[in-house]
């Protein structure tokens, strides 16, 4: 659907500048994300650290014509002669505004879903549930935010049939918007959990704004067993059909009987209104079991027979709700999104891929197989998908499928190539010769395509650490959020971002503008640059040697003698360079590097005015115990001898030095002392210095059980007999050890793993390459995953038990330990 420039301006409230007559079809937010400039309206949103308007001028040279704007830009007309600018008075607001007239225009059912956790599979399951019979719109991935909303209503057109869209909050006073953006006919409540509970004051609080979602719909669906649900739906004035669900009362709406569960499914009974609904579903878990039957009863709500019901939960897929970057073999970086296939999340992903930094000369390649329900004609569907791959830099394209190989012709990528099936792919020519290539893997489960990323992906043992980049994200805005919007921020991703892995965390944090990037050495800042890192780099601990190499890329050294900075200096003159930035640390009480304070100060400053070769872009010092408040005292101490010194720095030169002394801790502790710019390291990987709990957690290291055997009491187990058993016992082996940066010391009943959720003692010493954990009474088999630490287990468990700190255990993970970077 497209909107005359005429109607949205009336649409939004908007006062217009400018005369092009054009039409508006899709909408923009995010400058690096434009696909179709022509009939793109960009939406100018300012935040706390960025504002829209700044990518004018870029997006009019890329060929966008109409913005919505806080501010016209000055002398518009002569600038700007082809452009409308609508001014409202806060383009977020306008954008909520545009969605919610679109809205207006279906008169459709519509399903609101919101909740703790659950929303993105209840909103797949519905899709899989009810697209053989009707085209649905749902929201792309997690599009549930003040943003993610009216992005995914805009998706609607004629087609649509049915929609069906997530709605996220992480606060108080966020869901009225999303409620009338959405206007739910059916509005559904997931379940109440932990997730946010830091902003709001109870749980009877958060369920109160989750359920202003519920207030003008029709059907309000919600678990009757919960009692703040409960008691929340009997207080509120819900005028809607109260279609719950409950365990407990026969009399229900949904009532559910019972849920069996055998070796590979789980059986549930339950009675919607009356009607018996039996079905079995390929899952066992009780958060897939609950999800079902929420799915059902929408489902039957929105009349689909109850036989149809029962087939298709048989049928139900696993929602993989996470995009994987992968290493795969062959010189290849593999992004599996089989998520789902649908035009809308193809063009996501491949923006993903297009916005990721490649300096190595790898072309783009695309495998993507049918999709369906589309409710669009072959000729038109494979004609956008093209016009979306060519847009986004796509140079292979690889199509799997009958319809694929019939539209061949549609698709206008350079090089291309169409099987009807993945086995016939794996056996061509083609397969076998991808190398040094970025590649996309889009499609149906129908088509097989697991098998793609397991052949594709480079074969490394089975011990792997996923890496969640989206809680990076939400680590990296949670101190945002504590820093006044001014403030500068430097990420530190030395150490290979803290075992992390150094090039996909560098990706991101670029990705969301952090302003500076710091790593120990040259060579940590090298191979950034070599992988298309563009960030301004600090080099914590520059050695002589390397001069030349920061002087290729842009990397920007620590100074912290006078030694360091006369080799600089004359390194710096013999190839001709001047004002070339260096970053002053001094030292205010660590001891370990920096100029003295009180008695280096003036000479310093002598020696920077007498050259020309290098410039004072920042000065620094490190605090010794912000995560502690008994060193108060100390820390006031520091800071003010590096006021002193840095301002004294500063008083010299007539450009602006930027100060920073705020590390993690001091960013929260010490919210005063932000000054022009702080340095967040441990914080961004999810663990707060000063309580040592986990924010986000980032970082998940898991194994499996290579072997189960039977031990008798009194045997012993691994080298040296250091562990007897006081019990007939079941000891699983686990492919991990000291070389995968397991730590000996946690063998020996010192610490545990994680199986099946259950605690596993390691036992016997830990071996170079495996591990020994006791699982006696624990359901499990081999090939079952086990967690390491992670999302359950916090690394702060394994650094306790070692009387170290987190860094340690995170830095020591091995490099033949397989990374795999996902985003939710």
């Amino acid at each position: 659907m497209t909107y005359t420039i005429e109607k949205v301006t009336t649409l939004i409230g908007a006062r217009r500048y400018g005369e092009k007559d054009t039409n508006i079809g899709f909408i923009l937010t995010d400058s690096r994300s434009l696909c179709f400039p022509e009939e793109t309206l960009f939406f100018a949103l300012k935040s706390g650290r960025n504002d829209g308007h700044r990518y004018i001028p870029d997006l009019y040279r890329r060929g966008v014509l109409n913005f919505v704007v806080a501010n016209v830009p000055e002398d518009y007309k002569k600038k700007y002669p082809d452009a409308n600018f609508l001014k409202v008075l806060s383009p977020l607001e306008a954008l909520q505004r545009l969605a919610e007239r679109h809205r207006d225009e279906f008169n459709i059912p519509i399903v609101g879903i919101t909740g703790s956790n659950g929303k993105t599979m209840v909103k797949e399951w519905l899709y899989q549930l009810m697209s053989p019979d009707l085209f649905v719109t749902r929201s792309p991935r997690s599009y549930n935010s003040q943003i993610g909303v009216p992005l995914s209503i805009w998706l609607m057109n004629e087609d649509t049939q049915l929609g069906v869209f997530e709605a996220g909050i992480s606060k108080p006073g966020e869901m009225l918007a999303l409620r009338d953006i959405i206007q739910p006919t059916i509005a559904v409540l997931t379940n109440l959990g932990a997730a946010h509970q830091e902003n709001f004051s109870s749980m009877e609080e958060k369920c109160r704004e989750k359920m202003i979602l519920f207030h003008d719909a029709s059907v309000i669906v919600y678990n009757e067993d919960d009692e703040i649900i409960r008691k929340t739906v009997q207080a509120g004035d819900f005028k809607g059909e109260k279609l719950y669900w409950s365990r407990k009362d026969k009399n229900a709406p949904m009532y559910v009987e019972s849920v069996k569960k055998n070796a590979k499914s789980a059986s549930v009974v339950c009675y919607y209104k009356g009607k018996k609904i039996q079905y079995d579903l390929p899952f066992l878990d009780g958060a897939s079991i609950t999800n079902s039957i929420i799915c059902a009863a929408v489902a039957a709500k929105l009349g689909l027979k109850i036989e149809e019901i029962q087939n298709r939960m048989e049928k139900l897929e696993p929602v993989a709700m996470r995009m994987e970057v992968v290493e795969g073999q062959r010189g290849c970086t593999l992004i599996n999104d089989s998520y789902n296939s649908d035009i809308n999340s193809l063009d996501i992903a491949l923006d993903f891929m297009s916005r990721r930094p490649d300096q190595k000369g790898r072309r783009r390649t695309l495998i993507l197989s049918d999709i369906y329900q589309s409710g669009m004609s072959p000729e038109d569907l494979y004609r956008e998908v093209s016009d979306l791959a060519v847009k986004r830099g796509v140079q292979k394209f690889i199509g799997i499928g009958p319809d694929l190989c019939k539209q061949a012709d549609e698709i206008q990528v350079p090089e291309k190539f169409f099987f009807t099936t993945v086995p016939q792919f794996l056996h061509s020519v083609v397969f076998s010769s991808l190398q040094n290539e970025v590649i996309l893997i889009k499609g149906a489960r129908k088509f097989g395509f697991d098998q793609l990323t397991e052949l594709l992906a480079k074969k490394v043992h089975e011990t792997v650490l996923e890496v969640n980049l989206d809680a990076v994200v939400k680590n990296l805005n949670y101190y945002r959020s504590l820093m006044k919007p001014e403030t500068k921020l430097v990420c530190m991703i030395k150490a290979d971002a803290y075992g992390a892995g150094a090039v996909e965390i560098a990706k991101t944090l670029e990705d969301h503008r952090v302003d500076y990037l710091a790593v120990a050495v040259a060579d940590e800042g090298v191979i950034l640059r070599k992988n298309g890192i563009t960030s301004n780099i600090m080099i914590m601990n520059p050695e002589m040697s390397a001069f030349k190499t920061m002087f290729d890329y842009d990397l920007e050294p620590e100074v912290y003698c006078f030694r360091l900075l006369e080799a600089l200096v004359k390194a710096a003159e013999k190839e001709g360079i001047t004002g070339f930035p260096v970053h002053i640390k001094i030292d205010t009480g660590m001891h370990r590097l920096g100029f003295n304070p009180q008695t280096d100060m003036d000479e310093l400053i002598s020696r920077l005015k007498h050259q020309n070769a290098i410039i004072p872009r920042s000065v620094f010092s490190h605090f010794v115990g912000s995560d502690s408040d008994e060193f108060d005292a100390f820390s006031a101490r520091q800071f003010s001898l590096f006021d002193q010194a840095s301002k004294k720095l500063q008083s010299a030169f007539s450009h602006k030095i930027i100060r920073h002394i705020d590390n993690s801790a001091g960013i929260e502790h010490f919210p005063e002392r932000q000054l022009d710019m702080c340095r967040l390291g441990l914080g961004l990987y999810g663990i707060d210095p000063r309580t040592n709990k986990t924010i986000h957690n980032v970082s998940t290291l898991k194994t499996t059980i290579l072997q189960l055997r039977n031990v008798p009491k009194g045997d012993s187990v691994g080298y040296s007999r250091r562990t007897i058993l006081d019990r007939d016992s079941v000891i699983a082996a686990i492919p991990i050890g000291y070389a995968d940066g397991l730590n000996r010391h946690l063998g020996n009943r010192h610490c545990y793993c994680l199986v099946n959720g259950q605690k596993a003692l390691y036992v016997g010493n830990i071996c170079m390459d495996v591990a020994m954990i006791d699982v006696t009474g624990i359901p499990c088999k081999e090939g079952d995953s086990v967690e390491i630490f992670g999302d359950d287990l916090p690394v702060t468990v394994l650094s306790d038990a070692l009387d170290t700190i987190p860094y340690e255990v995170m830095t020591t993970i091995s490099s033949r330990v397989k990374r795999v970077y996902f985003h939710d």
